[in-house]
């Protein structure tokens, strides 16, 4: 009877575990539901967790020195994660593969590509057949996207829309308010360490996703939805996805603030990491939601 009762019991726990894995981390991916406070707290975990281990890595390899020029050069990285994502939304992929271009694979599959180019680069460098990695490294990246953006435009001109005044509207959102914050920062707190391009692209980059979501869910003929877990609470809230706006500036002039007070108290590269990954947040989905209504899918 206890053996039965072992095997009864190990049986429904590996049956609720199975459950929970498929309700909060396989299902979402699968069928592209929203993001729920479950599979949102853990890839934050995992964030922090692969911005320990990268630095270490980086540390004690000594491949590159994580600084600013660093971070500026891996942008294009980012802008072609955001890119790839709308591959996956445009459904011409249709294999099981598309699932690598979904959160939270597609990190992964970036990541790969991202440290390929970087290790490549810095041999290349060492071997003394480039003075520096830097342009090869950030021209793969550049290259890359320029590849991806070929074939979403393709796309979109096999479906007969790229929308250029949507294009130009996001992106004249972002402007204004980049520029409102920038000024705000630099002339009003006499924040003068803002004029560092690193901030420039955490500013433009979390603006930018703030424009595009709040076109997209206020103003695009498509009716788009909030997927991330606090954004469409705030929005379900306020009534508007203009919120995404306060939101972002809650986040950013503290975040900048305690960025810049701490910057000489931690290891550069460490310091610099952290950087990218806030700048990886905005810019990334910025673009992926900004591409997608320029197609309208």
């Amino acid at each position: 009877v206890w053996l039965k009762l072992v095997t009864l019991g190990n049986a429904l726990g590996s049956g609720m575990i199975r459950e929970f894995i498929y309700k909060y981390y396989i299902d979402p991916i699968r069928y592209g539901q929203p993001y729920n406070i479950v599979d949102t707290l853990t890839y934050a975990l995992v964030l922090i967790v692969a911005i320990y281990l990268i630095y270490r890595w980086l540390s004690a390899s000594k491949i590159v020195r994580v600084d600013g020029t660093f971070v500026v050069a891996t942008l294009p990285f980012v802008v072609l994660g955001g890119l790839s994502r709308v591959v996956q939304d445009t459904g011409m992929l249709t294999s099981a593969w598309q699932f690598l271009l979904v959160t939270p694979l597609i990190y992964f599959v970036l990541f790969f590509f991202t440290v390929c180019a970087l290790v490549a680069s810095a041999q290349l460098q060492k071997a003394g057949i480039v003075g520096d990695y830097v342009p090869l490294y950030s021209g793969t990246g550049i290259a890359a996207c320029i590849a991806v953006g070929g074939l979403l435009a393709w796309f979109g001109m096999g479906n007969g829309i790229i929308s250029a005044r949507v294009f130009a509207a996001i992106m004249g959102m972002t402007l204004v308010a980049t520029v409102a914050v920038y000024a705000a920062m630099r002339y009003l707190l006499r924040w003068k360490y803002v004029v560092d391009p690193v901030y420039l692209a955490l500013i433009s980059g979390q603006m930018l996703d703030a424009s595009a979501t709040s076109y997209g869910i206020e103003l695009h003929p498509v009716s788009y939805q909030e997927v991330h877990v606090v954004g469409s609470n705030l929005i379900e809230l306020s009534g508007t996805a203009f919120v995404m706006f306060p939101l972002k500036l809650a986040v950013l002039f503290p975040g900048i603030w305690i960025l810049q007070r701490y910057r000489g108290e931690s290891p550069e590269a460490l310091w610099h990491l952290i950087l990218l990954a806030m700048i990886t947040v905005g810019l990334a989905p910025g673009v992926r939601d900004m591409v997608r209504m320029v197609l309208y899918v």
